[in-house]
């Protein structure tokens, strides 16, 4: 162990310190991330869309499920339609890795899927056509999307 000066630091208690203080130390300023290329930024546009999309088309139908049968399939379409929200951003993200790191895409995310289907099976209180419904919500997004900008695109 050597022994510095107050104010002064070696080598190895400037390595302990920190990483804001190793920046600091450093006088370095944090790096700005790029600016996202312009087909990036459409896919995260579409990204956006989509989950605004599906969040609406849960919303709407949680209250229609709820208003015509019961709390309880209400809440068991919610529970398939956040899962379906789940599996739609891991999709997203592989997706996005598809360009730059990834060659193929993983199929880790279906386990979303059958986890939710074996536990509305098993579980006395879970129902499994509300909750398949609800995780195809995501489904009708893309449906709506599709929908949107081929009629927007044919009356141009």
């Amino acid at each position: 162990m050597s022994y510095s000066e107050p104010g002064t630091q070696t080598a190895s208690s400037q390595a302990d310190l920190p990483v804001e203080a190793n920046a600091s130390a450093k006088n370095e300023s944090p790096q700005v991330p790029p600016e996202p290329d312009p087909s990036m930024q459409e896919y995260y546009n579409l990204q956006r869309e989509l989950l605004l999309v599906t969040l609406v088309l849960t919303g709407v139908a949680f209250g229609s499920s709820w208003a015509f049968y019961s709390l309880n399939t209400a809440l068991n379409y919610l529970v398939g339609a956040c899962s379906g929200i789940f599996y739609l951003r891991l999709l997203a993200k592989h997706v996005e890795e598809l360009g730059r790191q990834r060659r193929q895409l993983g199929q880790t995310r279906i386990a979303v899927f059958i986890a939710l289907i074996i536990a509305a099976s098993q579980l006395s209180q879970f129902e499994i056509l509300p909750i398949f419904l609800g995780f195809l919500t995501y489904k009708a997004a893309l449906i709506v999307y599709v929908l949107r900008t081929t009629l927007i695109s044919s009356s141009s």
